[in-house]
């Protein structure tokens, strides 16, 4: 029998709503939801492809234990025994510090990843965490902690309203946008270009984002923080800058000018290789733009100064006025975000609070750089990391120096990987955890609505009943907790949840500040709904969130509960009486689970709007536009524009058909264009004597790799680029599709040692390689 199911895609930040149609219980076809108050019909070739993707014969369907050296089949009771047995054993004998966490990026893609590892972490007690943010957006959350006292406080371009967009190193059309929620971010840009706004696209690529800009710069990779410093320091030399009303909530601006004294265009022009005319006539244009929003990501964060070029496209916004502004940068409202409060000095953001063990890289964030964690493992001395629990992480693939990552899993005493696939990290497992497909899973975004371009709240519970013998993943990951802390048969997994709840609502019941102050929290944890633990928890923090009932009634209604029901009418109508509005970010909504599940197309909740100063959480309570660590970081870069530049770099690049290492194993998302090849210039190609269709040895840091050559003018000269996310030729794996067409890891280029200092990132891009044909 055919029947249709709406689904939130769980495959990019986009988080486009979808309608499935199913055939019994499987998936035969996904089309965009037009009535989504979201995404309103788009759907990309991922989307597109949610059938395959569901079904894929070679996801694990029975969780796998080693015995006699291999992992077999086993049944969910004996898997935790098995974890059970190991974890809290090893933990006595060695301490918590002998433990690591890795999560990989597919954990903000799930509940279960959202809700659990918090818990995972702190029933090991261990320092020891590692994640994709080091390989990615690490650089973002230390500048926004550093400048406004939190890391999750980033601000995204209002794209619907903007005049005049600046995009460093983001190919939103291939990846459908990153650290900024916009589902149709293509269509987003035309309309842009179409109301009369500009489009400027700097990448060292000719990307599809940037043949639609109206002007494209093409610098030497790397060099995105200096040309943003020059920027900035054109706006304060010719007094083009104007923060307005944000002068009242910044200090700083005064030494920022001196900071920024070296960085003239003249200056960074032979680096970044553009003329001082062109970064001049840049800034101008940015300073009587009537609106402007400064975007900047992976390729201008996972390079040697990511931190500093993270903080500089926001020093840009504040010194044109357009941070906290309709139409320039502003922060996002989530519906489970805490609900806003008067702002004032906060806690702050700080940075080494340890160290890792080895080598003393510094922590940002509570995470070590995952580029470290081979040496972790490797290392002898106390502290060494002999248990390793990954969930849903291929870091084999995804960190620097697989090779000798690869040989240090080989050596733990005990890992847990929580992954759907037997791929190239979880094929070290001792216990392998497989949760089910997505149209087995219930899915709300906790994370991407924190950097979503429009306010909104959806939720899509499962669409398809568990399988027998599947477990949900937030089950599983429950089950995970108790088992390293010993409580394995103790309790039931649903105690987890009652037990954050618990916490949660004591804590907010004995804060003066909560309008929950002093009432009983049994009494409130009665009044929520939800068919499981984690329906529950997401109740409870709808409620407590900034559009939530605070519990007013029962049934989630609240007062002005019928705004609900009108922002879902006009959700569409980007301003026109859509959503609520937030008069001070005191108005409620009478958000609950009840009323999102009464609304399966969303809610919508308005276009985002200022949240100056309630978002601040540093000492000062101002926004400290020029930070200790940023400041002295500032002379390292200042010094690098003597340096001479490689003659040829490496940059990476992403398909639209791809997503990382986790897509290669569907037959409908690959061939076309996404392939791993080596793209280079005519002029490049000519010199070094290669050709279109033959082959190369490239060479860096961490060794070489023969790859498939691409002759193209895409790239420009002294620039080539290899995708990432490749590799798949590794023995024990079982992805018959992806092992087909395994391509390179372009990660064994590195050797882990190129870190951006301050976020521990790994520069993945604008690193120095050589090339030599092969016959």
């Amino acid at each position: 029998m055919s029947r249709t199911a709406l689904r939130i895609c769980p495959l990019c930040e986009a988080t486009c709503g979808l309608t499935l149609t199913i055939e019994d219980a499987t998936v035969t076809g996904a089309r965009g939801d037009r009535e989504d108050v979201f995404s309103h019909g788009f759907i990309c070739p991922k989307g597109a492809a949610f059938g395959p993707i569901d079904s894929d014969p070679d996801r694990l369907r029975a969780p796998l234990v080693r015995r006699d050296g291999r992992l077999q089949e086993a049944t969910w009771e004996e898997a935790f025994d098995a974890i059970a047995a190991a974890v809290p054993a090893l933990v006595g004998e060695y301490g918590a510090q002998a433990v690591g966490v890795v999560l990989g990026n597919p954990n903000v893609h799930t509940m279960a990843g959202a809700l659990y590892p918090p818990l995972l972490l702190k029933a090991l007690g261990t320092r020891n965490l590692f994640t994709a943010s080091t390989l990615d957006q690490m650089p973002k959350h230390v500048s926004s902690g550093l400048l406004f006292g939190d890391p999750f406080a980033i601000p995204v371009p209002d794209l619907d309203h903007t005049d005049f967009l600046l995009l460093l190193g983001a190919n939103p059309l291939e990846s459908n946008g990153s650290l900024c929620t916009a589902p149709d971010f293509p269509g987003k840009l035309k309309a842009l270009r179409a109301r009369g706004g500009t489009l400027v696209v700097v990448d060292p690529r000719r990307t599809r984002t940037a043949r639609l800009a109206d002007r494209h710069l093409a610098p030497r990779p790397g060099s995105d923080a200096l040309l943003l410093a020059a920027l900035a320091h054109t706006l304060l030399a010719e007094k083009l800058a104007a923060p307005g009303t944000l002068e009242e909530h910044t200090q700083g601006l005064g030494e920022l000018a001196t900071a920024l004294g070296s960085f003239t265009p003249e200056a960074v022009a032979p680096a970044c290789d553009l003329t001082a005319a062109e970064i001049r006539t840049l800034a101008r244009e940015l300073a009587a733009a009537p609106t402007a929003a400064v975007y900047g990501r992976i390729g201008s964060c996972t390079v040697e100064y990511g931190t500093l070029a993270s903080w500089l496209v926001d020093v840009l916004n504040i010194l044109t006025g357009n941070l906290d502004r309709p139409g320039g940068a502003l922060f996002p409202l989530s519906a489970t975000g805490p609900a806003p409060r008067p702002g004032r000095p906060g806690k702050g953001f700080a940075l080494g609070r340890w160290s890792s063990r080895v080598s003393g890289h510094p922590e940002a964030k509570g995470e070590l750089p995952i580029a470290a964690l081979a040496e972790e493992i490797e290392i002898p001395g106390d502290g060494r990391v002999r248990v390793l629990l990954a969930i849903a992480a291929n870091p084999v693939l995804s960190a620097p120096d697989g090779d000798r990552l690869d040989r240090a899993l080989a050596g733990l005493d005990f890992m847990v990987s929580v992954d759907p696939y037997l791929n190239e990290t979880s094929r070290h497992a001792h216990v392998v955890l497989p949760p089910p497909p997505p149209s087995q899973s219930a899915h709300f975004d906790f994370a991407f609505n924190g950097f979503a371009v429009r306010n909104q709240a959806r939720y899509s519970p499962a669409v398809v009943p568990l399988e027998d013998g599947r477990m949900d993943e937030c089950e599983i990951q429950a089950r995970l907790v108790l088992a390293v802390s010993g409580m394995h048969g103790s309790a039931a997994p649903d105690a987890i949840d009652e037990l954050a709840i618990r916490t949660t609502l004591a804590k907010e019941t004995a804060d003066p500040r909560s309008r929950l102050h002093g009432q009983d929290p049994a009494v409130l944890t009665g009044l929520l709904t939800g068919r499981s633990g984690p329906e529950r928890r997401l109740d409870l923090m709808l409620r407590l969130g900034p559009y939530g009932d605070q519990f007013a009634a029962a049934d989630g209604a609240a007062a002005d509960g019928a705004a609900a029901d009108e922002a879902q009418a006009g959700g569409a109508d980007a301003d026109a009486g859509a959503g609520v509005r937030v008069e001070g970010e005191a108005a409620t909504l009478g958000l609950s689970l009840e009323r999102l599940l009464a609304h399966p197309h969303g809610i919508d909740l308005g276009p985002l709007r200022p949240r100056l100063p309630g978002v601040l959480k540093t000492r000062s309570g101002r926004i400290e536009l020029l930070p200790d660590p940023i400041a002295a970081e500032l002379p390292r870069m200042r010094a690098a524009l003597a340096d001479r530049p490689a003659a040829l770099v490496l940059v990476g690049r992403r398909h639209l058909r791809s997503n990382n290492s986790w897509l290669h194993n569907v037959p409908a998302l690959t061939g076309g264009s996404n392939r791993c090849t080596l793209q280079i210039h005519p002029e490049d190609a000519d010199r070094l004597g290669l050709a279109d269709g033959g082959r190369a040895r490239i060479t860096a840091d961490g060794g070489s790799l023969e790859v498939p050559v691409e002759v193209t003018d895409t790239v420009r000269t002294g620039v080539v680029s290899l995708p990432h996310g490749w590799g798949h030729d590794r023995g024990g794996a079982r992805l018959s599709v992806a092992s087909a067409t395994p391509g390179v890891n372009v990660n064994q280029l590195l050797d882990g040692t190129r870190l951006d200092p301050l976020s521990g990132t790994a520069v993945l891009n604008g690193f120095p390689v050589e090339l030599a044909p092969l016959p």
